[in-house]
């Protein structure tokens, strides 16, 4: 992957036009900003968030319907320990 600086953007954008996929940096904190990625790879990166959104969605119905059923189970399990485990787990 190429790396290019918002300072070479903003003085050359015609560089953009011969990548697929350039990371963005910020040269002077040095830190990345983003990425440009080319109008052709839209649907496809459109798609992968829309596979991530559902699975999450999933996965915290499945802890729901889990929390529910663990509690009524064990009542010594901490629900809130194991709930930040999951969210640390998903995000």
């Amino acid at each position: 992957m190429n790396t290019i600086s918002i300072s070479d953007i903003q003085r050359n954008l015609h560089k953009l036009e011969h990548f697929d996929i350039v990371e963005v940096v910020d040269k002077k904190r040095h830190k990345v900003k983003g990425y440009f990625l080319d109008k052709k790879y839209h649907d496809f990166v459109e798609e992968l968030f829309e596979k991530k959104k559902n699975k999450t969605n999933k996965d915290v119905e499945a802890f729901r319907k889990l929390r529910k059923n663990v509690s009524k189970i064990d009542p010594s399990i901490d629900i809130l320990k194991m709930e930040d485990e999951i969210n640390n787990d998903l995000f």
